[in-house]
């Protein structure tokens, strides 16, 4: 099931941050994405009903099995495309943002070609493909 652009940034979001918070609040995401409280606060809801995530009693924020796996392919690509661009002489802040808006639109057939193509071609460092591939 494909769903939205903006969900599948925000279910990236609340993975990244919990990489290096305990929990994660909606305020977090808020400050994070530089959206308002309250449009996060719609979206949370909207992810919750959607069961993308839970949300328990403290307003703290984990991702269910299917939001994990949606995080899980929108950090590597991220990771991956925005580490490609880097390596092609894309300015790092450039590079992050244009694999944000690809990561999206990148249709799984040629995100893999791109992906097969940076493994074998040996074209990014080995702890840049490491991580990539763990993400």
């Amino acid at each position: 099931m494909k769903i939205q652009e903006s969900a599948e940034n925000y279910l990236e979001t609340i993975y990244m941050l919990s990489r290096h918070k305990p929990y994660v609040r909606s305020i977090d995401i808020a400050n994070e994405l530089s959206f308002s409280k309250p449009s996060v606060s719609v979206a949370m809801k909207n992810l919750r009903e959607n069961g993308y995530i839970h949300m328990d009693e403290q307003g703290h924020i984990s991702l269910t099995e299917t939001g994990q796996a949606i995080a899980n392919v929108m950090y590597e690509r991220h990771i991956m495309l925005s580490n490609w661009l880097i390596y092609l002489g894309v300015d790092p802040e450039v590079a992050a943002e244009d694999a944000c808006r690809i990561e999206h639109v990148l249709s799984t057939e040629s995100f893999d070609a791109i992906k097969k193509h940076i493994m074998q071609g040996n074209e990014l460092p080995e702890e840049i493909k490491e991580e990539s591939i763990h993400a």
